[in-house]
């Protein structure tokens, strides 16, 4: 059974959205960088990944495989609609009180991370040997060429954003416990300059803190000669 602040749980709806923490933190620039990835693999290959040659039958670029483009195409939408859920979860995942609903997020987002990374690995490895295998003659004035090279090179660069995100989603699971490692936002902190202020306690020590704002306790020096001389005596027999 988790405890009841794990994965962050216990500060959950403490504070209110922060745009320029959340859209600054390196998670977020990651997910954005995976979605602007995949847009621009599937784009080029729906653009200029397929060509006609003397009649009207389009053939894909890649060695005139179409499975090579269809892959392409799928593997970028999915992770295109992926990202933009993943990023809407980010949003909404410090509101999310229960335990259990936050380790399933986790879990979610580790298994479709490690998922798309695998998929854009298979992807770079299918597409840059489909590339390999065509002809110049298949490719009349180089059309379609530019596209394919920049696919080939998205590919790789999701799978270095994709692989990222999923030991991003590793070290939150395997860190339950860890609230920090569970929210973009920023917590507030003593700041540096505060100054010290000592307050007195009834044995004759002091509690020093650092929090200009808090009130000191309702305490005071007690003076030993008081107590013996306010003592009541005892009676005489």
């Amino acid at each position: 059974m988790e405890p009841a602040g794990a994965y962050g749980a216990g500060k959950a709806g403490s504070l209110a959205f922060d745009p320029v923490a959340f859209f600054t933190h390196p998670r977020t620039i990651l997910r954005l960088l995976s979605w602007v990835f995949s847009i621009v693999v599937f784009s080029c290959i729906v653009n200029e990944g397929y060509i006609n040659i003397g009649s009207e039958r389009l053939l894909c670029v890649f060695n005139n495989n179409a499975d090579a483009c269809n892959y392409g195409v799928t593997v970028g939408v999915a992770c295109f609609l992926g990202s933009i859920f993943f990023l809407v979860l980010d949003v909404y995942f410090p509101t999310i009180s229960s335990v259990r609903d936050r380790k399933r997020a986790v879990l979610l987002d580790l298994g479709f991370s490690g998922l798309a990374c695998f998929l854009w690995f298979v992807g770079f490895c299918f597409l840059a040997n489909q590339w390999q295998a065509t002809s110049p003659e298949e490719l009349p004035l180089a059309q379609g060429s530019d596209a394919a090279r920049a696919t080939i090179a998205f590919c790789f660069f999701s799978i270095l954003t994709w692989a990222v995100l999923t030991l991003s989603a590793l070290r939150r699971f395997l860190a339950g416990s860890s609230s920090h490692l569970f929210t973009w936002q920023h917590m507030d902190q003593a700041p540096s300059n505060a100054r010290a202020t000592p307050y007195p306690i009834a044995n004759g020590a002091t509690i020093v803190t650092t929090n200009p704002y808090q009130a000191p306790p309702f305490t005071e020096t007690l003076d030993p000669q008081k107590l013996t001389q306010q003592r009541p005596m005892a009676p005489a027999f």
